[in-house]
């Protein structure tokens, strides 16, 4: 930097409204928003979550009408995740590849309805099984790395060919990703994406999610050998490598904003589309805080999805999306 004050006033760019526009180096748009959403059993079923205020798991219709809504809105993605039915559930997860599963009619309505979206699919066995874990379990309670993968190539699959846009493994099993590219490509599925969970967390901050999926009273124990300690770094680039290797299109990082060094240090380690999930306690965090009187919603909502874009997210996973993209149009 040449000059100095009075000459050099940082303050001159900031004074009025249009000059702040024109001198932002991050612009959030709704292109930049993946928007989750909850599938149940049913006919006009809408459940709200009592843990994600303004959240609810949709039946299939109800599903496609936000699908519309997003098209609309200009959301270009949606991310699905299914309430299974508890006589569905068993310690194989066996529904997961049943090829008229929840997941699989979602995508479907969605594709025949709204085919220019995007539809991104959770590949983990955790909303089809007993015990609430992402794999197979063995007897002393272990997720098992080996056979579990086998399941999710299957799974994903499945999902593929119910039309699935972007297969999202979500386990953290090793292997699992170049396993599901080998698959893919054996059946012809040439251009259905991969977004790895790549750098996920076993994080206190997932709590509304299992309630969302009806998990976590089922849950034996916790995720800590498979999803990644919170006090790693280095292991998150090893893990982004390993995926990227083996054929992901995009990685992910869990959750959003406690980590945002990793996704800066992703972007500036790889330079590949790199995307963050805000999960549903950061989102409840908002929504309570809004409650209390204490925040206002529209601004907590573009201020943290911005700064997943400054950390450098290609783009943002978060239950806001709708209420986000419809501040970005106002």
């Amino acid at each position: 930097m040449t000059a100095s004050y009075p000459a050099l006033r940082l303050r001159r760019t900031r004074a009025s409204d249009w000059s702040r526009r024109l001198h932002a180096e991050t612009v959030l748009t709704p292109a930049d928003l993946i928007w989750p959403l909850f599938v149940t059993e049913g006919q006009g079923v809408e459940e709200p979550i009592a843990s994600l205020p303004g959240v609810s798991r949709w039946s299939v219709e109800g599903i496609v009408a936000r699908a519309r809504e997003a098209a609309d809105l200009g959301i270009p993605c949606l991310a699905l995740f299914p309430n299974t039915p508890p006589q569905l559930r068993t310690d194989d997860g066996r529904e997961a590849v049943n090829p008229d599963n929840l997941m699989c009619r979602a995508i479907r309505a969605i594709k025949d309805a709204v085919p220019e979206i995007g539809v991104l699919t959770d590949v983990a066995l955790d909303p089809y099984t007993t015990h609430g874990h992402d794999g197979l379990v063995d007897a002393a309670g272990y997720v098992v790395n080996d056979s579990t993968a086998d399941a999710l190539v299957q799974q994903a699959l499945t999902q593929a060919r119910a039309g699935s846009d972007v297969i999202a493994p979500s386990d953290m099993m090793d292997g699992r990703v170049g396993m599901i590219r080998a698959a893919l490509e054996a059946e012809g599925f040439h251009n259905v994406q991969i977004m790895a969970y790549a750098a996920k967390y076993a994080s206190a901050f997932y709590g509304p999610f299992r309630d969302a999926v009806n998990t976590r009273g089922l849950l034996k124990g916790n995720k800590k050998t498979y999803q990644m300690d919170y006090a790693n770094a280095e292991e998150a680039l090893r893990e982004v490598a390993l995926d990227l290797a083996e054929g992901a299109d995009s990685v992910m990082v869990k959750p959003g904003l406690p980590y945002l060094d990793i996704v800066r240090r992703v972007k500036d380690e790889f330079r590949v589309p790199t995307f963050a999930y805000q999960v549903s306690g950061e989102y409840a965090l908002i929504e309570t805080a809004v409650a209390a009187g204490v925040a206002d919603r529209d601004a907590m909502v573009l201020e943290t999805l911005t700064a997943f874009k400054r950390a450098g997210c290609s783009g943002v996973l978060t239950y806001h999306a709708a209420h986000a993209a419809r501040l970005l149009h106002a």
